[in-house]
């Protein structure tokens, strides 16, 4: 990494009331209980930094999102904490986007191509860094799985102690990775945010710093590097529709903030794309809250999905999530555990891309939103696919071949 472009960080604010927090220190909620938010000198920026220079920056010195420094708030280069992130990709499923009734372009920016194999690396990579910054050593979290991952390979990149509370069906492969990256890993009979009762009850014993999903400021700063990634890829332009799966939301605040700042550079125009919140069908309270006209969205309970990673029945930043939607003119739709898979399977025999559970379920939306006329038929859409696919189980349609017997095109069904 190279010497730090100039930093313009300059405070933290609740996201609900307005009011300013110092940066100084390491910080959770607001005192009013809210998330914060990092703020920056954007007057500054846009004197003294240039788009497509900080774009072109070499990835041997500044590794995927890190390029964007002047909009992240690490200021030491002895802080970044880094595992070699790349700018994912954007990949068109044409046979895709027909099958689901689209003629303008169905892109998927594929973010299982990040380490720990999925979006959850930006936001942990900031967080750890920023954790790091102000001489934490140790951070827990509760986890749906790939966060935990993410937090435990940061963590130990940083020399940290990690500690991550999974329900008891998180996915298998999730559970080891965490503890083969050294962190410390408990299955728990109960949901997420059960699991993050119980970072909360023990934080202050065992000396832990809370990286829970929106109870600190900087998740939503490596979150938001998805939005200015995808604004450089397209031309500086931003897409018709984002369909991003959503469980605590971090990402789809972070790009909207992300917009907001870009725009106010002059890197962007004002046009947003819509914004679409996707979740599963057994555990949906954005969308129960966004099509009651709801601001907050009451706990869901008896939560289930096949879609491990969007099963969040309880929202810290839920208005935060329903406000960016509202404003794009987007929704929050709800998609059944068998429409995910269905869209999975036609994303891979179509396109030959594996999408894992969440990212098909925008897949799924997207398809819905196509249906009910929610979108243009010739819109450019972006969907997110948050992890590889490789990490979730697959079906096995292989049927058994015994090579001591008579073979023909017949005997493989041909």
């Amino acid at each position: 990494m190279s010497i730090a472009p100039s930093n313009h960080f300059t405070h933290l604010e609740c996201s609900m009331t307005g009011a300013t927090v110092t940066k100084d220190q390491a910080q959770n909620l607001s005192p009013e209980g809210w998330p914060l938010l990092a703020r920056y000198d954007l007057d500054a920026i846009k004197t003294t930094a240039d788009r497509d220079e900080i774009a072109a920056r070499s990835p041997v010195c500044f590794p995927g999102f890190w390029k964007w420094r002047e909009l992240l708030p690490v200021a030491d280069d002895a802080h970044v904490t880094s595992l070699g992130e790349v700018d994912t990709p954007i990949v068109e499923t044409p046979a895709t986007a027909a099958k689901i009734g689209l003629t303008g372009p169905l892109l998927v920016k594929d973010e299982g191509r990040l380490p720990t194999g999925s979006f959850k690396a930006r936001g942990l990579a900031l967080a750890v860094s920023m954790a790091r910054s102000y001489g934490v050593t140790r951070m827990a979290m509760p986890t749906n799985g790939n966060a935990g991952a993410a937090l435990s390979a940061y963590g130990a990149r940083a020399g940290m102690e990690t500690w991550c509370f999974c329900p008891e069906d998180t996915p298998e492969v999730n559970v080891r990775e965490i503890a083969a990256q050294g962190g410390h890993v408990f299955r728990v009979n109960g949901l997420i945010h059960q699991c993050g009762a119980i970072v909360g009850q023990l934080k202050d014993e065992m000396g832990w710093f809370d990286v829970s999903t929106l109870k600190e400021p900087y998740r939503i700063e490596g979150k938001k590097t998805m939005g200015i990634e995808l604004a450089l890829q397209l031309g500086w332009t931003l897409p018709d529709a984002i369909f991003y799966p959503t469980g605590g939301g971090t990402g789809l605040i972070g790009m909207w903030k992300a917009f907001d700042e870009m725009e106010k550079l002059g890197w962007i125009g004002s046009e947003r794309p819509k914004m679409f919140a996707v979740q599963a069908e057994g555990c949906a309270p954005i969308v129960k809250a966004f099509e009651a006209g709801e601001e907050h969205a009451p706990e869901w309970l008896d939560a289930h999905t096949t879609a491990a990673g969007i099963r969040v029945p309880k929202a810290i930043g839920d208005f935060l999530i329903l406000r960016a939607v509202r404003e794009s003119g987007g929704a929050a739709l709800a998609v059944s555990d068998a429409a995910i898979e269905a869209a999975r399977q036609t994303c891979g025999h179509e396109d030959g891309l594996l999408l894992c559970p969440e990212g098909a379920a925008t897949l799924a939306a997207a398809e819905h939103a196509v249906r009910d006329g929610l979108i243009e038929r010739d819109a450019r859409v972006v969907l997110f696919n948050c992890g590889t696919g490789l990490k979730y189980p697959l079906t096995d349609t292989s049927r058994w071949l015994d090579r001591t017997q008579p073979m023909s095109a017949s005997t493989l069904g041909a």
